[in-house]
């Protein structure tokens, strides 16, 4: 290798290093906990996004998203309860405030115009009657059918992180934390491992802060989610409460049984992926092989029978 040759590469590697750890930096960098708490010291009081705020007593934070709930309220024709339900929905995927439920409810209205009239465009009037209804049908079901694919994702999310969250809870109590600040530390250091983990840690705290009891903000995490593993979590909680235990200890067991869990759903999974690999290989590799290997023969029987 020439030595100019050798420079050239060495550039390469160099820019190639450069830019990875900029990215690298770009991502994760700026999600730290330290970085997180200084921007929350340094920004004005508002509404995070979390549904707590950063300054704002919590008795107007209420007062506040009850007054947008209800202007959504009247903008989209629906009943308290039912968009209370929709905000507690879309709270299960992650999506809290009134926005996302303003931004659902539109979907709900829009898609289905937009759908049918995309059909009758296309097929015509004559034609395009029938189409247009299933369109419409299609669209007012996509964001219902949407969302419990993200409430599903996200509640896997949870599941899988659920153990080591009780590790580092388990870290932060041996240390001589309380249970409330080793939450919500645990909320912090989480937020780049498992982001979705967090947010509920962090929801939490706050409905902690906020005044509720702390057996009554886990219960409202496992309705959240609708895991087991949380269920399990707020009946050892009652329990450590009732007898007097050691947290740490009920905890570690605990967070063993959930990491048990985990490798045998993993081990689940891959035992389940051969069934699921019978499919591609029929419908897409099979064909290809048997043109590729028997293509030759059925052309020389053309040509020989042909010939004949």
């Amino acid at each position: 290798m020439t030595p100019e040759v050798a420079v050239a590469v060495f550039a390469v590697f160099a820019a190639v290093a450069v830019a990875s750890a900029f990215v690298a930096w770009s991502a994760t960098g700026r999600a730290t906990p330290a970085r997180r708490r200084l921007h929350e010291a340094a920004t004005t009081p508002g509404m995070s996004s979390y549904g707590s705020s950063v300054g704002m007593p919590a008795g107007r934070l209420v007062d506040d998203l009850d007054a947008r709930l209800a202007r959504a309220t009247k903008l989209f024709g629906r009943s308290p309860s039912e968009m209370g339900r929709m905000r507690r929905r879309l709270a299960k995927a992650g999506y809290y405030g009134v926005w996302p439920v303003v931004v659902y409810s539109a979907a709900e209205l829009t898609l289905p115009v937009l759908f049918a009239a995309g059909a009758i465009a296309y097929f015509g009037w004559g034609k395009g009657l029938l189409f247009a209804a299933l369109a419409a049908i299609i669209g007012f079901m996509l964001p219902g059918v949407a969302l419990g694919v993200l409430v599903n994702r996200r509640r896997k999310m949870v599941q899988n992180g659920l153990p080591d969250g009780l590790d580092l809870i388990i870290v932060c109590v041996e240390a001589g934390m309380g249970l409330d600040q080793a939450v919500a530390k645990t909320g912090e250091e989480l937020a780049i491992t498992h982001p979705a983990l967090a947010e509920e840690l962090r929801s939490i705290t706050t409905e902690i802060r906020a005044g509720k009891p702390r057996l009554e903000a886990f219960r409202n995490f496992a309705e959240r989610t609708q895991l087991d593993d949380a269920k399990a979590l707020v009946g050892m909680l009652v329990q450590t409460d009732r007898f007097g235990t050691s947290v740490a200890e009920a905890l570690r067991v605990l967070a063993d049984e959930m990491r048990t869990k985990r490798r045998q759903r993993a081990e689940e999974r891959a035992q389940k992926l051969g069934v699921k690999l019978v499919f591609p290989l029929v419908f897409f590799l099979f064909p290809a092989l048997y043109v590729v290997l028997l293509g030759p023969a059925f052309i020389r029987f053309a040509r020989f029978f042909g010939s004949r």
